[in-house]
């Protein structure tokens, strides 16, 4: 058909063929949109955008160039949902580089299971990759970043407060005090570029890449110090005897 549509000399008659052709190949679409299926968009918007892009599949393809017609299709449809994810698919938009990572770790992780015949590990990902470990953990960060929770949502069972409810009142007066108090401790036993590093973040609001170049390393390097430091100070923090003693 896709033939018939090059060969065809009426406007009309090429047209009719091109129609038939996307119709013919509307099930591969959807099946295409399906893989993108429970990632925070509802099936029938991507649906609409795998149309889309098997549209311009059938729009763009010439005859006699290169591969066959679906083996040009299928990644011009993965790409125009890809590009629908990437401008309408986060609640919270991270970095472009952790979007493509992000996505980069769904196909893999789906493509050792299917070869395995298990879910892959933490260090097989990230090998598949060529990136470290902890590059995949704060890939998988953004994980959530899809969707929101609702803060009428129980945070546990039915009967708990509502998750606004657990929201800090930021104009609690005797809520900072206790917190900066809580927090002492802890800060103290951090080195000098630590606690530098985390006042020009959460004091100064400065963005990871404006400290890396304050503090002379990478933004990623600054994302895995704060990752670091504030891992360490949760750790600390859940420990009383820890918190009994800087009390004192």
């Amino acid at each position: 058909m896709i033939k018939a549509a090059a060969l065809a000399h009426d406007v009309a008659a090429q047209q009719a063929c091109l129609d038939d052709v996307v119709l013919l190949n509307a099930p591969v679409a959807e099946a295409i949109a399906n893989r993108y299926a429970s990632r925070g968009l509802e099936s029938d918007d991507l649906v609409q955008v795998a149309y889309l892009g098997l549209v311009k599949a059938v729009q763009g393809y010439r005859v006699g160039e290169g591969p066959g017609f679906l083996a040009y299709a299928v990644p011009t449809i993965s790409g125009e949902i890809k590009r629908h994810f990437r401008d309408f698919g986060w609640m919270v938009r991270p970095p472009r580089r952790i979007q493509e990572l992000r996505s980069a770790v769904v196909s893999s992780s789906a493509e050792l299971q299917q070869a395995q015949g298990r879910p892959p590990t933490p260090s097989e990902v990230a090998a598949s990759l060529g990136i470290d470990v902890a590059d995949l953990a704060e890939a998988e960060m953004a994980r959530g970043c899809y969707t929101a929770l609702s803060l009428d949502a129980p945070t546990h069972d039915e009967g708990s407060p509502a998750l606004g409810e657990m929201i800090v009142d930021e104009n609690d007066p005797f809520g900072h005090i206790d917190n900066m108090e809580f927090l002492r401790p802890a800060l103290a036993a951090l080195s000098e570029r630590d606690r530098r590093i985390l006042l020009l973040r959460f004091a100064r609001g400065m963005t990871q890449e404006q400290i890396g170049h304050e503090i002379g390393v990478s933004q990623m390097q600054v994302s895995r110090l704060l990752t670091r430091i504030l891992d360490g100070l949760r750790e600390q923090l859940a420990d009383e005897g820890f918190v009994r003693a800087g009390a004192r």
